[in-house]
């Protein structure tokens, strides 16, 4: 019997959806979004990457003004607990996405007798 590919994607969204590390990333990206001056930072946190991942995507320098706003975000973000805790759930959901990549891939590593080694 053939297995539908997305049912079982499906079904792995909703497991993720569960787990109690995506449940406290969303407690505190909510609570992040609670407070103003966090949700600020945030924001401008988040543009400050995009810019600069834009950037290298194009081939363009980053520049040293772009290098300065990004180090002063940076700063600002790593003094508000709120969105420090948002970034530390936030590693542990990456942890688990790359894991599940890693689960994902072995079919494709199998094939081409890759080595993780």
């Amino acid at each position: 019997m053939a297995v539908n590919i997305y049912d079982l994607a499906h079904d792995l969204d909703k497991g993720i959806r569960e787990t109690p590390e995506f449940l406290s990333l969303q407690d505190a990206y909510r609570e992040v979004n609670e407070n103003a001056d966090a949700k600020a930072k945030f924001e401008r946190f988040r543009d400050v990457q995009v810019t600069i991942q834009e950037k290298q995507m194009t081939g363009q320098e980053i520049d040293d003004e772009t290098v300065n706003v990004a180090q002063e975000v940076a700063q600002e973000v790593q003094e508000n607990e709120l969105i420090v805790k948002l970034m530390e759930k936030e590693q542990a959901m990456s942890t688990i996405i790359n894991d599940l990549n890693r689960i994902i891939m072995t079919p494709l590593q199998d094939l081409y007798n890759v080595s993780n080694d």
